[in-house]
């Protein structure tokens, strides 16, 4: 952009040259803390108590780390440990496992809520009627509290995705750092260009975690099912 750009232009701008880095961390994030918050919590709920242990000392390290010292400690912090990838890919990596071993440790505390939630009798129903432990999880109790976890796991989207604007500390160039090079460029527009990006943001989180996340919530009381 050599002219001084306006608000549409700024807007479009940020969307088409950092909307899929970010959505990109995002999905990847939120991928990786699915798989090991569910792992996480199934230790917690069924493991014996030393692995219990090893998940809550799991939960309490990731989540007490602020995200952008992950980011870094993932991206130059261990030599080595992306070596495999091109040199511009590995802070990439670094942010996207940073950004899924921190969710972990918040979507672990969602299943294992979740998980917790479902009425005790249903398995030992299930088990009653022939089906073993991994049967009667995965058919009877795995699919109502995937229900139950919706709301929570909403917020915990937003979360990842506002996290994820912290790549721009490691050159990714995704919303924020699209933004931010806007104001470096023409410095009048700093207040500008960085309140379109939170309106982005706002954007991509306010329809998931108010609409999604209350409907379902609503969804479920009506079903009987969650909190009140």
């Amino acid at each position: 952009m050599s002219n001084t750009p306006n608000i549409q232009t700024i807007f479009f701008y940020i969307l088409s040259e950092g909307l899929f880095a970010t959505l990109a961390l995002t999905a990847l994030g939120l991928l990786i803390g699915f798989a090991i918050g569910l792992l996480l919590a199934l230790m917690r709920v069924y493991g014996p108590t030393e692995i219990g242990w090893f998940a809550s000392g799991y939960e309490k390290i990731f989540r007490g780390i602020p995200v952008l010292v992950l980011i870094f400690i993932f991206s130059f912090g261990i030599p080595g440990l992306f070596s495999y990838l091109e040199p511009l890919e590995r802070p990439i990596a670094g942010v996207i496992l940073a950004l899924g071993l921190r969710s972990g440790a918040y979507q672990s505390q969602i299943f294992r809520g979740a998980i917790l939630s479902v009425n005790p009798g249903q398995m030992e129903a299930a088990r009653a009627i022939g089906m073993n432990g991994f049967q009667s999880f995965r058919h009877i109790v795995f699919p109502q509290a995937l229900r139950l976890a919706v709301p929570s796991w909403s917020n915990e989207y937003a979360v990842v995705i506002k996290d994820s604007s912290f790549a721009y500390g490691v050159g990714i160039v995704e919303m924020t750092r699209v933004a931010f090079d806007i104001a470096a460029n023409f410095p009048v527009l700093m207040p500008l260009s960085m309140a379109i990006v939170a309106i982005l943001y706002l954007i991509f989180t306010y329809p998931v975690t108010k609409l999604f996340g209350e409907r379902q919530t609503k969804k479920l009381k009506d079903f009987g099912m969650g909190g009140g």
